[in-house]
């Protein structure tokens, strides 16, 4: 059986060898400094032959990346203006998020985090120390790029170091990983989150039902820990009744909870992707009268140096 890591040496990530793949044509993809990353497993479920899949429109560099559109920046979130290192960034009282990787396991175009200036990788000693010496954090957001990146013996190590801090409590990671390979959801990593102290939180990122397959929620469902999911609203991909609902529905089926639908990040090269907040809301209205509450996420958008996400 192949391990996780050989079979992320399977993602398409020469414009070539993809458009072969679906049979499309290679001069119509963009040659970006934000490089093509995209999981077999996601690029097996694309119809062949149409650029408007819902899937790989998400992967797919494309040349509506190189207009230029008012209020859409580098760093959209303001990232940079929150950071008490290069790889611990603060922006809400008692969490801290850690970068911990600049490796994902695919590269969305729509990623607000692309222009983020990483550090070569190195271990976290820093951030350990910044985070032991705050009393006021009692939760941890393992973020990147994606921390299921790392080995299990890394993220071992930095788990370890974090159940030391007595005031921390909650462990969180924020992934796409099973999305696009759950096979990455092996025993040795599950038996590092059944010995840490921490109460581990997991939080997944998912845009559209063809995300999921039976692989996908089985990988899920062995994770002992509450684990919830994050979605992007995106034009053209799930801005639709029928897709979000469909979205929401198999999630909750399979017991994993719907927590926010964010309005797009406005990073540069990512305008095409904008959805009008009205319509949102429309959206969220609608899914109100056919989903239970506990299935349907809060609308939210990120707004620089509010105490928390802003509910729409």
């Amino acid at each position: 059986m192949e391990t996780w890591r050989q079979i992320q040496k399977t993602n398409f990530t020469k414009i070539c060898e993809l458009a072969s793949f679906l049979e499309i044509d290679p001069s119509t993809i963009l040659k970006s400094p934000f490089p093509l990353n995209f999981p077999r497993r996601l690029a097996e479920k694309v119809e062949k032959g149409r650029f408007d899949d819902p899937l790989l429109m998400q992967f797919l560099p494309i040349h509506q990346e190189t207009l230029k559109t008012p209020g859409f920046t580098s760093d959209p979130v303001s990232d940079c203006s929150f950071q008490k290192s290069p790889r611990l960034l603060q922006k809400y009282q008692g969490r801290a998020l850690l970068i911990t990787t600049s490796a994902c396991v695919m590269n969305c175009r729509f990623c607000f985090r692309q222009n983020y200036p990483y550090e070569q990788d190195k271990d976290h000693t820093e951030e350990i120390a910044l985070i032991k010496n705050d009393s006021t954090i009692h939760e941890v957001i393992l973020s990147g790029g994606d921390p299921l990146s790392l080995s299990d013996e890394r993220l071992k190590a930095l788990i370890e170091a974090l159940s030391e801090i007595p005031h921390l409590k909650l462990l969180r990671f924020h992934t796409r990983f099973p999305i696009g390979i759950p096979e990455r959801i092996t025993p040795s990593f599950l038996k590092i989150l059944e010995k840490t102290r921490l109460q581990v939180i997991f939080i997944l990122h998912t845009n559209h039902p063809k995300e999921l397959d039976q692989d996908v929620l089985a990988s899920l469902k062995k994770i002992q820990a509450p684990v919830l999911t994050q979605t992007v609203l995106l034009k053209n991909i799930n801005d639709n009744l029928g897709t979000l609902k469909t979205l929401f529905m198999t999630l909750i089926s399979n017991g994993v909870i719907p927590y926010y639908l964010h309005q797009l990040d406005q990073i540069e090269q990512a305008a095409h992707f904008e959805v009008p907040i009205r319509k949102g809301q429309k959206l969220i209205h609608a899914l109100r009268a056919e989903l239970p509450g506990y299935a349907i996420p809060t609308y939210v958008q990120e707004i620089p140096h509010k105490t928390s996400k802003t509910p729409i």
